[in-house]
């Protein structure tokens, strides 16, 4: 588990991240998510403008494509030194495989193979979506559950999960699987689009290994006080 909760840097911009972190501590090294709205703007130097700051990268792209698609990808990804990045659970087990195996071809010798994770259902699907969208009959949790599985049984490190999730997965796979959970909100925040959502505290009790917070931190008024409290708040014992 990382003490520092990761940011999601959900901006429009290079100059749009940069002003935000102007509100931090350059010797604060924080670790950041850089997902779809961002890395398809600036594209890869996005990462390597964040790795040259010091801050540790989730790059959140979420693949879903045939194999060999994947693991090209991935052979790409792994050239970026992120600490974590992630694909669509719903690819299935040879996918993921495959999504693992490029990550390994294309991590230098020396360096660090980054965590693999997969995305099982969004925080923001609730299950009756999952059941109207998606055709699948089976309850929420047992689909989260079986998505887990297959990414255990594929290699990776784990998933990315509502904290509410976690319990069942880590039943249902080994003690070491990693839940990295978004739709983290403190108390008094706003839910906004996301559907299943808990407070970092809460996350902490249930087992969250990563917790990923937005707009929580990225709007507030003192973007670096919030993000104190929220670390404050994940990092208790």
């Amino acid at each position: 588990m990382d003490s520092r909760p990761i940011i999601a840097l959900d901006f429009a911009s290079q100059q749009e991240i940069a002003a935000f972190l102007e509100n931090f501590p350059a010797s604060e090294k924080l670790f950041v998510k850089v997902g779809m709205e961002i890395f398809y703007q600036e594209g890869p130097e996005i990462v390597r403008w964040l790795k040259s700051l010091g801050h540790d990268v989730f790059l959140d792209l979420k693949l879903h494509d045939i194999p060999n698609t994947v693991e090209k990808a991935m052979q790409g990804i792994a050239k970026l030194n992120v600490s974590i990045t992630n694909v669509h659970a719903a690819g299935g087990v040879a996918m993921m495989a495959a999504a693992l195996k490029g990550l390994k071809a294309g991590t230098a010798e020396g360096q660090t193979v980054p965590q693999l994770i997969a995305v099982t259902q969004l925080t923001s699907t609730s299950e009756d979506q999952m059941h109207q969208d998606q055709l699948i009959e089976v309850s929420l949790a047992e689909s989260v559950a079986h998505y887990a599985k297959c990414a255990e049984k594929a290699g990776l490190a784990g998933v990315v999960c509502s904290a509410l999730e976690v319990a069942d997965i880590h039943q249902a796979t080994n003690s070491e699987f990693i839940c990295l959970t978004p739709g983290i909100r403190p108390a008094e925040s706003a839910v906004g689009d996301q559907k299943r959502v808990v407070t970092p505290a809460q996350a902490k009790e249930i087992g969250s290994s990563y917790i990923v917070v937005g707009r929580p931190i990225t709007q507030a008024e003192n973007p670096y006080q919030s993000y104190l409290e929220i670390k404050k708040d994940w990092s208790k014992n």
